[in-house]
């Protein structure tokens, strides 16, 4: 679909990605033109050495984060998810978006939401800019999901994936022809960590307003800047954490759409 295809047709476009749930995964092949993040073992941390032992965990995950053009072509922007957080009660941990029972991670007093502004550097990617992370602090069970729970204690979870509704967006296009599209280029653009995914697109879709419904570990996400955060035994004070040594590399799994 050329630029000018868009334009025509953003108000359809937009009423069918706000008709759906919208799951921030993986979607894309790999080939030499996507650029992926190079993520070293060592990112995740640590596995739990006295795993035999315990029957809980506390994980704190990325989830999403703001100002990086994923491979749906959107853009995620700052305080999209404040309205939801304030409203929305029911918000979960899951496995893979499974809406099962035997799929959910944590919820109700076992999950904490929250969001935090920070610098890539400061979540430790090769990366200039900031952004502003969905957090998920968990409280996780082995009695409640035995398979994800020994995921996360063995270190294996590397990405995370928002699962949500869009309510308020704009097309974004970098064309000085079509004023109102440019203007919205113009505020966000500045953002983007990934400016030559953006370029290489000439357009995106800024996102403004999200609902949080869960947040899922996945094998890959569209984002892949959701790393696990911590993983700890609970009641203690060891952290096992990732080492911020530089191994993030400033690149992304990145899919230009076209149809």
């Amino acid at each position: 679909m050329t630029i000018a295809e868009i334009v025509k047709n953003k108000e359809t476009i937009m009423a069918q990605k706000k008709a759906v749930m919208k799951y921030a995964d993986g979607c894309s092949y790999m080939d030499e033109n996507i650029r992926v993040f190079q993520n070293n073992e060592e990112i995740i941390g640590k596995a739990i050495t006295n795993i035999d032992e315990l029957d809980t965990i506390q994980v704190k995950a990325a989830i999403n984060t703001t100002n990086i053009l994923d491979s749906h072509g959107d853009v995620h922007i700052k305080g999209l998810w404040n309205k939801s957080l304030k409203e929305n009660k029911m918000i979960m941990h899951l496995q893979e978006h499974k809406m099962s029972f035997d799929s959910i991670i944590a919820d109700g007093e076992d999950l904490k939401p929250s969001t935090k502004d920070m610098t890539f550097k400061e979540l430790g990617y090769k990366m200039d800019g900031d952004t502003q992370v969905l957090f998920f602090e968990s409280t996780v069970k082995m009695e409640r999901n035995l398979y994800m729970f020994k995921q996360y204690a063995n270190g294996r979870v590397k990405n995370h994936s928002v699962g949500m509704r869009y309510v308020k967006m704009f097309l974004a296009v970098n064309d000085d022809n079509y004023k109102e599209e440019k203007a919205i280029w113009d505020k966000y653009y500045p953002t983007i960590a990934n400016k030559e995914d953006a370029d290489a697109q000439g357009y995106f879709w800024a996102v403004t307003e999200a609902k949080v419904i869960e947040g899922s570990a996945v094998p890959i996400g569209s984002n892949q800047i959701t790393p696990t955060i911590e993983v700890a035994a609970k009641g203690t004070t060891e952290i096992i954490e990732p080492p911020n040594n530089g191994t993030r590399t400033k690149s992304l799994m990145f899919n230009i759409l076209n149809s």
